[in-house]
């Protein structure tokens, strides 16, 4: 099976599985802007967004992969490059129709789920954040907040860009000291959509051929 979602869990998505007991320093323009932006993704029934994942060296990304993602409370869907993950609330499914298999297992503690609340809360585990300014990003003014790592975490900083006027992520950029940037730039936003039930539902009778793994 591809392994993206192993890519983003450790890549970019690492941003929401570091902890620190290190002193940190949050300013306070940064720290009101990403609590209001958590506050206003958690008020939503539900949330929908296309992405585009890129992936490069220095600061020039050189591959993308578009991307689409649902949400509603702690459940979501996923797609991109061929690959479906649903998490139901309790269980991660990995779906590859390409390699018909399927891979489902618990989320653990060094392991977290994709949703954007990760990068706008848990930038109160082992990060310093610093309020940079506003800046033009695809067409939309917004503000820049740069995170970097307390500890030596492989990362070596983190820039988060919002639309403050709608309290809405725009793009994330990741920095790593190995000289990757992996980047989330995030459109069509829409929100409290009417969905299917069964939307974050696994249903296995539409893989009967498909090989399941355990984890």
């Amino acid at each position: 099976m591809k392994n993206i979602f192993k890519k983003l869990s450790v890549g970019i998505l690492v941003v929401a599985t570091t902890a620190s007991f290190s002193a940190q320093k949050i300013d306070a323009k940064a720290k009101n802007i990403l609590d209001a932006v958590a506050t206003n993704y958690k008020s939503k029934n539900n949330v929908y967004f296309k992405f585009v994942y890129g992936t490069g060296t220095g600061k020039k990304v050189t591959k993308t992969e578009p991307g689409i993602f649902y949400s509603a409370k702690d459940k979501y869907k996923l797609k991109i490059m061929g690959i479906e993950q649903i998490y139901d609330g309790s269980k991660i499914y990995n779906i590859s129709a390409e390699d018909q298999e399927i891979t489902v297992a618990k989320p653990t503690g060094s392991e977290q789920m994709f949703s954007p609340l990760n990068y706008i809360e848990e930038y109160k585990k082992g990060y310093n954040v610093k309020y940079i300014g506003k800046l033009n990003v695809n067409g939309v003014n917004s503000d820049y907040i740069k995170l970097t790592p307390t500890t030596n975490n492989g990362i070596k900083e983190v820039n988060i860009f919002i639309n403050d006027a709608k309290k809405k992520l725009v793009k994330i950029e990741q920095f790593s000291k190995d000289n990757s940037v992996s980047v989330i730039a995030i459109s069509d936003y829409r929100e409290n959509q009417k969905l299917s039930n069964t939307m974050f539902n696994f249903d296995k009778d539409q893989y009967k051929n498909y090989f399941v793994t355990e984890l």
